[in-house]
């Protein structure tokens, strides 16, 4: 039974979101946590005439750790990839070099059966990719970006020079989307980011989630400098300590939410989409378009948002204005 309820999402992470067609190579990788999930991908695939290989790797160590050397070389060779893990693959080199070489990608990192049920993946991708888009368009080259939240973030970078990523949640080839999440962003310019961030809802990794205590990051010169709050400050800053690599500090990334059907789970590509969320990447900003390979990328999630781009108000206290 559950099964069946899985198809609904299957099929449109297939048809909608990776445009699978006849004939195609697509290779999902997963790992044993996530099987029945690649499982119904597969089903899916196979239902449009394409032809699946799932290859099963050993879950990472942690996040944006490069899978196998033969998974890498298969996703580079494949029409499309899908990502099927629970620890993420998404910023590493193989993902890089799999959309340099003309794949598409569509990761569905840390999803569990539900979410192919009743979730973000349900969304009208299709309608949301103009505002994604619009929003993307600002970010690029953006030469002052400002955000500011209710809580308490005063955040200040620039993006000159840098390509923005509208991820509507739909690929062409070259190109790789997070789903259900639908975000635009951009990585900043390295050592440009100062101020500070203070984390409200959520940060979907190494075992936190949704936040009950505000975490607190000062940054300077591009680089988180000190992190305080309670229990789950001590958690990120423990695991970011023990990473023993300074680039795990990096701002890497500003992404904006814009899926409506999305709502906080605790779950990454679930809360990163939430309508009007904004999401401060650290770490690893290769696949986004920086130049920074780190040992981890960790998103950190805050709503209650006004960001403003080059004196335009994007979002005014969490409502969307473009």
């Amino acid at each position: 039974m559950k099964q069946m309820l899985m198809s609904v999402g299957a099929k449109q992470v297939v048809e909608i979101c990776a445009n699978v067609k006849k004939d195609e190579t697509v290779c999902i990788v997963t790992e044993p946590k996530t099987l029945s999930i690649a499982e119904a991908i597969s089903i899916a695939v196979s239902n449009v005439g394409a032809e699946p290989i799932i290859t099963i790797i050993k879950p990472r160590i942690a996040d944006s750790t490069e899978p196998p050397e033969a998974v890498a070389e298969t996703m580079r060779k494949s029409d499309v990839f899908i990502s099927a893990v629970y620890t993420s693959i998404t910023h590493t080199h193989a993902v890089k070099n799999a959309i340099e070489s003309g794949s598409r990608g569509i990761m569905l990192t840390q999803f569990d059966e539900n979410m192919l049920i009743d979730s973000g993946v349900l969304a009208d991708f299709p309608a949301a990719a103009p505002t994604c888009e619009k929003v993307g368009a600002l970010l690029e080259n953006a030469n002052e970006i400002h955000l500011t939240t209710i809580y308490g973030t005063d955040l200040k970078m620039t993006a000159k020079g840098r390509k923005s990523n509208s991820m509507t949640g739909m690929v062409k080839a070259g190109q790789f989307a997070p789903v259900p999440t639908i975000e635009a962003n951009v990585s900043p310019n390295e050592g440009s980011a100062e101020g500070v961030i203070v984390v409200n809802s959520s940060i979907p990794y190494i075992g936190i989630g949704i936040l009950n205590e505000n975490v607190i990051c000062e940054v300077k010169d591009g680089f988180i400098t000190s992190i305080s709050g309670g229990k789950e400050a001590e958690i990120l800053s423990e695991d970011l300590k023990n990473k023993n690599d300074k680039f795990v500090y990096n701002i890497a990334e500003i992404g904006v939410g814009l899926n409506p059907r999305c709502k906080f789970n605790g779950l990454m590509l679930e809360d990163e989409g939430v309508y009007g969320s904004v999401h401060i990447g650290i770490g690893s900003s290769i696949t986004l378009g920086g130049n920074v390979k780190a040992n981890c990328h960790y998103d950190l999630i805050m709503t209650g948002v006004t960001l403003v781009i080059d004196g335009k108000t994007v979002i005014k206290n969490g409502e969307v204005l473009v």
